[in-house]
């Protein structure tokens, strides 16, 4: 999942940015609501962390500008500050969640993971496709087999992005631009081509298990059972 993140502070964007990508999120960083709304008018994410003590507009000027301009991803507000006032204040103008600093970072992906869910109309942290089972909380996958034994799945962080993002859109099919913009930020490059090898190397590991992952042409791929 991309996520965007509006932080001033250098290092605490730092600490922040390492802990989300080490849990999986490409993430990309400005220190601005200036430069946030900027970058929002040509890249699509998926989620965003702001900080509400930004200069010149802050943090909850700059959720409100992104509703206005007709941005739906979930918004989650970081903020020194704990007032009643000031969390009401940020939820009336457009905010998911808010979390006061300073914060663990197990319950920032936690409430991370559950604003995903609620965007993509998703009630567990666990997702399933026929025999596929994906805990998003737990980073496992698994096949279950019969008797419901469940047999483990192995994948590598970015086949994982892929497969996770092809899971919240199921049985919609995913958008191969979008996928592609789960899977990296500004700092790196990946080709279209190489969305084409993950997806090979899901295919080789979900069709014995009676699930195929069928290419939309000039769209994107969707998650298929096959009749067995």
């Amino acid at each position: 999942m991309r996520l965007l993140l509006v932080e001033d502070d250098v290092l605490v964007a730092s600490g922040i940015k390492l802990g989300l990508t080490d849990a999986g999120y490409a993430v990309d960083w400005v220190g601005s609501a200036e430069r946030a709304l900027d970058v929002t008018q040509t890249e699509s994410f998926d989620i965003a962390v702001i900080d509400i003590g930004l200069p010149h507009m802050n943090g909850l000027a700059l959720t409100q500008a992104l509703r206005k301009e007709g941005q739906t991803m979930p918004v989650l507000i970081l903020t020194a500050r704990d007032a009643l006032q000031d969390r009401v204040q940020g939820l009336d103008m457009g905010a998911d969640d808010y979390m006061v600093k300073p914060f663990e970072l197990p319950e920032l992906l936690a409430r991370l993971r559950a604003l995903l869910r609620r965007s993509q109309a998703a009630t567990s942290s666990v997702l399933s496709f026929g025999a596929l089972e994906l805990d998003t909380a737990q980073r496992i996958a698994c096949i279950r087999g019969a008797g419901q034994v469940a047999h483990p799945l192995e994948l590598g962080p970015r086949e994982w992005t892929v497969m996770e993002y092809l899971l919240l859109q199921a049985p919609k099919p995913a958008n191969k631009d979008k996928l592609l913009q789960a899977l990296t930020g500004w700092d790196k490059e990946i080709t279209p081509n190489a969305v084409e090898v993950y997806i090979s190397r899901l295919r080789s590991k979900l069709e014995p298990h009676g699930i195929a992952l069928r290419s939309i042409r000039g769209f994107g791929y969707r998650l298929e059972l096959v009749a067995g």
